[in-house]
């Protein structure tokens, strides 16, 4: 269920199945808002790409880095859940601990 919860929209099935894991629920709770802020930024990134096709190039290479980074705190996630540890994201983790 740890690996789940940072794996984009599958980090659903963690938070409805694991109710009374408390560790469980918050790394669920953090990969979902990380995944939301990733797809606000890609929706970002396509209403800019359509609007502004100057900046096409450009605003791909960021997403490009932006997808790296993704995948990299999605794997640090992983990997400091499974060793019993919580990634502190800036930001990401204070809004996913509100709910």
């Amino acid at each position: 269920m740890l690996i789940l919860a940072y794996l984009g929209p599958l980090s659903v099935v963690p938070l409805l199945v694991e109710k009374d894991d408390r560790e469980v629920q918050w790394h669920s709770r953090n990969g979902l808002v990380l995944f939301a802020a990733w797809a606000i930024l890609c929706l970002v990134d396509v209403l800019v790409v359509a609007t502004l096709q100057i900046f096409g190039c450009l605003y791909t290479l960021l997403m490009m880095f932006v997808g790296l980074v993704y995948l990299a705190l999605m794997v640090l996630g992983i990997a400091r859940a499974l060793r019993g540890e919580r990634l502190l994201i800036p930001g990401i983790s204070d809004l996913a601990a509100r709910f």
